[in-house]
């Protein structure tokens, strides 16, 4: 398995993690710009990157239900496979940035100081999510 790329789109931010070649291990890469601004720049990390796939990080309510930020996803997702080289595939992200932020406090990170890596961290655990699931051959 090669590397795998994993997305925490915001409407501010965008958190980009990388995983190793071996597919094992998720980490933190990139805060890119959010909005209007992210297909560009999330296409341009994936031609620097060159990932074996992307994962887009599909928000849902609590209940399963998806509301206009899975929607912006979803359309995002699509666009981006109209850009990249690579499949790009939608995945469960929930209380990803929840349990980032808990995570940047536990380590003594303040709050005012987790703004700039919360969103990576948050593309850290949904990329590890995935390749807990998707164990290499």
């Amino acid at each position: 398995m090669s590397r795998v790329m994993a997305v925490d789109l915001g409407s501010a931010r965008t958190g980009v993690a990388v995983s190793d070649e071996l597919g094992m291990l998720a980490q933190p890469w990139k805060t890119l710009p959010g909005g209007e601004a992210a297909l560009d720049a999330v296409a341009s990390a994936v031609d620097e990157l060159r990932p074996s796939r992307v994962l887009v990080g599909l928000p849902r309510n609590m209940d399963g239900t998806y509301g206009p930020a899975a929607e912006a996803a979803r359309s995002f997702a699509e666009k981006l496979r109209a850009r990249a080289a690579c499949p790009v595939d939608l995945w469960d992200e929930r209380l990803t940035t929840v349990a980032a932020q808990r995570a940047l406090r536990e380590s003594g990170r303040k709050a005012r100081d987790q703004r700039e890596v919360v969103d990576q961290v948050a593309a850290q655990i949904l990329l590890q999510s995935w390749l807990d699931r998707n164990p290499c051959d």
